[in-house]
């Protein structure tokens, strides 16, 4: 099994026509995802035709919710558009939203975040590399060649490192899930409690890294979920060891401000909760190989 994505995904691409979202349309399609349609306002009766199979597009989501039965969006819209792109999506009837574009203001997602979960629907990102099932579907920009199937899911704020740790679990012999990326803004759709939720729930996951950083306390309360509510080990690593307080490091979410956004105190709230800790991304064949 994976989790939020599988062989029933259904994909929608929201800016198809776009660079990027022709790029990773084609990729994904490439994959094996079952891509169903394109939108784009105002190229409604056209068809993209770069990746192997034609897709039809669509000037709306509710067309390509109705006509072509998508349930999963991803997202490749300009910042000042992408909120109005999420809540489309949302207000379609799509059951997973995957927002890949970053610097969407704060402002704008505070009213995202609620109107989505209103209606029922599961955001991912934005500013996030999205999600990845080996052998079932890509729905982002994950690259599909560093993964294969097995029994480890992967979570994490960042998407570099998340490549870094998957990669080096494939080179192992060892697979993966679902890899998920939920992004690293303030205002996320998707935390890692949904996730380490989600993975705990999923019989063939039997293991699972989590990927944190600086800034905020999402894994200090990750890490006392795991302790009260999941049954399988958790490995975890902190990026940001280095980084001086008050300062931005990549993430818009990754500043420390006061103690509780260090990686120290990350790093002990997971030693605290049973979660083995990486020193460095190398550290996590060995790990996990004694988790399984």
């Amino acid at each position: 099994m994976a989790i939020f994505i599988d062989n029933d995904t259904r994909l929608v691409v929201q800016g198809i026509t776009g660079r990027d979202g022709a790029f990773h349309a084609q990729q994904m399609q490439e994959y094996g995802t079952n891509l169903v349609a394109g939108v784009t306002p105002g190229k409604g009766g056209q068809t993209f035709t770069d990746g192997p199979e034609p897709v039809p597009i669509f000037d709306t989501v509710e067309q390509a919710v109705r006509e072509a039965g998508a349930n999963t969006s991803v997202i490749y819209v300009p910042p000042m558009f992408a909120a109005d792109a999420i809540m489309e999506a949302a207000e379609a009837g799509v059951e997973l939203i995957v927002a890949i574009t970053e610097g969407i203001p704060v402002l704008d997602l505070t009213r995202v975040y609620p109107f989505v979960q209103e209606r029922g629907a599961r955001l991912l990102g934005p500013n996030c590399p999205g999600a990845l099932s080996p052998g079932k579907a890509k729905v982002g920009i994950m690259p599909g060649q560093i993964v294969t199937e097995g029994p480890v899911g992967v979570v994490s704020r960042s998407g570099t490192l998340t490549y870094e740790l998957v990669y080096l679990l494939t080179q192992a012999g060892i697979g993966q899930t679902t890899c998920i990326g939920i992004g690293g803004d303030p205002i996320i759709g998707t935390n890692f409690i949904d996730t380490l939720q989600a993975f705990e729930a999923d019989p063939e996951t039997k293991a699972v890294v989590m990927i944190g950083e600086i800034g905020g306390t999402d894994e200090q309360e990750a890490a006392a979920f795991v302790t009260a509510e999941m049954s399988k080990p958790v490995v975890g690593f902190i990026a940001g060891q280095t980084a001086p307080p008050g300062r931005r490091m990549g993430h818009a979410g990754a500043i420390i401000s006061g103690s509780a956004g260090t990686a120290e105190e990350k790093m002990q709230a997971f030693e605290d909760n049973g979660i083995a800790v990486m020193k460095r991304p190398s550290d996590v064949v060995e790990l996990v190989r004694s988790a399984l």
